[in-house]
Formats: structure tokens, C-alpha cells, sequence
């Protein structure tokens, strides 16, 4: 007995063995499939992808003059700058002569601010100051009192400070440095808000999201997630970018607290495949669910090379002839030789690594995505910029 025992413990063990192995070995088939699995898609906060009407910002712009340049405002030719120099002096009760009036260290501006629909008066915003005539900087400067004004006409806002510019520009007699942009600055809390957009967020017995990107399945998502949260039908998907939200009676009068809790629900957007294209700096972004029909693809480029030289014939001292010029041209022709590839139904990532695989520059990877619309066989919107 003991020797059947010993010799059916000697039998497990190289079965344990294989056992443990198989088990390892399908751990390790199973962890390879999990690795090449798509990543699922992220959820968002409702707050991050859509809007609530009405909560908007209106743009204010206005005119007005920087002072205190170190001599790089506008020239002598920019007539509305004189003008306006010399309406400013004349309301302040000082009376000068209007050719006489050097602009260098003055620079005629626009200025812009966004003010967002809950600034109430005495709230204070960020204004941004551009050059209108040709100052070469506005580094030093300070803003004049500027109103802002809306686009019925009003004005909501009063502009007034030193200016905070993001560049540096530097020039002598024969030559000029410059760093980012100097003609533009920002007034950081120099915009003053004197009137409220009329706006009764407050008071309104439904609420409209807008969805950033729009789409139905999204719109669907987001209605279904605050039916869930608010335990009643309540929102309804209006179109691919509009769900309306009827105010619950318990909330009525008090729809800040309800936005809160609804804006930080999260669910998964989705979107139309879409691949985008600037043809000025060769960037291409494709979208992940972007998918290509079995196609075969092939890309080379053909190169043509000329170049001219001249050689010269000069004959032999007092042969009584001339000298004479003679025009030489190569001209070679080099074709790449690229061989045919078959991509079948590939994925984002596929497409990548098989164009990479090709030796596709960013100009090559536009022109085959054009190919490819044009064949069918890219099944996203192609946008070209």
C-alpha cells in the first residue's frame, strides 16, 4: 500500500505540474485578450457637455484710448486717434491746437469683454484691449474710463486700468526683436458692470439643455439619466441637441438647487465618427469609433529632379575663335516603389498602425484619407480645414 500510495503521489505531481501550467498559460491567453479589448467609453458630467438656457455670456465692446507709451503708440497719420485726443481734452475744458498734437505715446483701442448673464452692478470682469491704429506696442500703457456696450446700444459696463501684455518687442537702427504679441493686452477686473442683463433665471417653469455636441443617442442618454434622478418623467429629448425639463412643483422658485443636483449627473456621450484635417499645419485627429470597408491601398510618390549648369567653351589662343556657353541639364526621375496593401475593416488603432507601417507622413495620411472618402470605404465625416 505504501508503495502504490508513493507511486500514485509521483504520478500527481507532473499532472499537478501540467494543471498549473495550462492554468498559467490560459491566465496569461486571457490577460493578452483583455489587454487588446477596447477601453470602454468615459463618462461626463451633464455640466461639461451641455448648457442651460439662458445662462450665456453677451459680448460688450467699446472705443477707447491707452496712454502713457514710451513713444510706440500710432503715428501721425492715424487721423481718429488726433480726433479723439483732441475730443477728450476739449470735454476736460483744455483747448489746444489739433495739428500740434503728437499721438506717439497715445494708441487709439477696442475694447471687448464678455459679461456673463448673473453680473449684477458693482461685479467686476476682465477686459481684453486691442491696438485699432498702428502702436507698435502697448507695453506700459493704461486704459482711459472706456464704456462698454452691448448690441442693443447700452451700456452695461465701464472699462478703466493698466494694461497687462503678454510680449516684448525691441528694435535699434538695424535691427528688431520681438516676443508673442504686443498689440494686445488684458486689464485683469478692469471691466466695472453699471447694469444687469434683464434675466429672471429664477422664474422659469421649464429649462432647456443644450447639448454642446449634438446627437441623439446623447440627448436620449441625458433625459433618461434626470428621469432616473428626479423619479418621474420630467425630461424629454427634443431633438439631437435639445432636451427640455419641465420644473417639478417641489421646485419651483428654487431651481438652483435643482440644477445642482443635475449637473453632476455623469453619462456616456457618443458622437458621429469623424476624422478632421488641417491641411496648413498636417494635423490630422481622427475619432475612435472612425472605421474603414476592406480596401486595398497602395501611396508612392514620384519625384522629379532638374538641374542646370552651364559649361564653358573657350578656344585656343589666337585661333581666332569664340567663346561660347553651352547649357547643361540632368534631369533624374525617382519613383518609390511602395507595394500594395489590403486593409480589412480596420479600427482606429489598425488604421494607425498600418499607415505608420506604410511610412505615411501626416501630407501622405491626408491624401489617403481623401482616397478613402471618395471610395467609400471611410465610413466617418471628413472634415478638411
Amino acid at each position: 500500500m505504501d508503495s502504490i500510495t508513493a507511486r500514485n503521489a509521483m504520478d500527481k505531481g507532473p499532472r499537478r505540474r501540467r494543471g498549473m501550467a495550462a492554468a498559467l498559460l490560459t491566465g496569461m491567453i486571457l490577460a493578452g485578450t483583455l489587454a487588446f479589448w477596447p477601453a470602454p467609453a468615459q463618462s461626463a458630467r451633464i455640466k461639461d457637455i451641455a448648457s442651460v438656457s439662458g445662462m450665456r455670456r453677451n459680448q460688450l465692446v467699446g472705443y477707447g484710448l491707452v496712454v502713457g507709451l514710451a513713444g510706440t503708440g500710432d503715428q501721425r497719420g492715424s487721423d481718429f486717434t488726433v480726433q479723439s485726443i483732441f475730443n477728450m481734452l476739449d470735454k476736460m475744458g483744455v483747448r489746444v491746437d489739433k495739428t500740434t498734437l503728437r499721438p506717439k505715446n497715445v494708441a487709439a483701442v477696442m475694447v471687448t469683454a464678455q459679461m456673463p448673464v448673473s453680473a449684477k452692478p458693482g461685479s467686476r470682469m476682465d477686459v481684453t484691449v486691442s491696438s485699432l491704429g498702428d502702436a507698435s506696442s502697448l507695453l506700459g500703457g493704461v486704459l482711459l474710463v472706456t464704456p462698454l456696450k452691448g448690441i442693443d446700444g447700452n451700456i452695461y459696463a465701464i472699462a478703466q486700468g493698466s494694461l497687462l501684455v503678454g510680449g516684448v518687442s525691441a528694435q535699434g537702427a538695424g535691427a528688431s526683436v520681438s516676443k508673442n504679441i504686443t498689440t494686445v493686452g488684458m486689464v485683469p477686473g478692469g471691466g466695472n458692470v453699471e447694469r444687469a442683463v434683464p434675466f429672471a433665471f429664477n422664474d422659469q417653469s421649464d429649462l432647456t439643455l443644450s447639448l454642446r455636441n449634438p446627437d441623439f443617442s446623447t440627448a436620449t442618454r441625458m433625459a433618461k439619466k434626470v428621469n432616473e434622478a428626479l423619479g418621474s418623467a420630467m425630461a424629454t429629448a427634443i431633438d439631437a441637441g435639445t432636451v427640455r425639463l419641465a420644473v417639478p412643483p417641489e421646485s419651483q422658485g428654487n431651481l438652483p438647487t435643482l440644477m445642482a443636483s443635475i449637473e453632476n449627473l455623469e453619462i456616456t456621450p457618443d458622437s458621429r465618427a469623424k476624422v478632421v484635417v488641417d491641411e496648413k499645419t498636417g494635423t490630422v485627429v481622427l475619432g475612435q469609433n472612425v472605421q474603414i470597408s476592406p480596401v486595398a491601398v497602395t501611396h508612392g510618390n514620384l519625384q522629379i529632379q532638374v538641374q542646370e549648369s552651364a559649361d564653358v567653351s573657350q578656344p585656343m589662343p589666337f585661333s581666332g575663335g569664340q567663346t561660347v556657353v553651352t547649357p547643361q541639364t540632368n534631369i533624374a526621375v525617382n519613383e518609390e516603389n511602395r507595394k500594395l496593401k489590403m486593409i480589412e475593416g480596420a479600427t482606429l488603432q489598425e488604421l494607425v498602425e498600418g499607415l505608420n507601417a506604410l511610412g505615411a507622413t501626416p501630407r501622405d495620411l491626408i491624401s489617403i484619407l481623401r482616397t478613402l472618402e471618395s471610395s467609400g470605404a471611410l465610413a466617418a465625416d471628413l472634415e478638411v480645414n
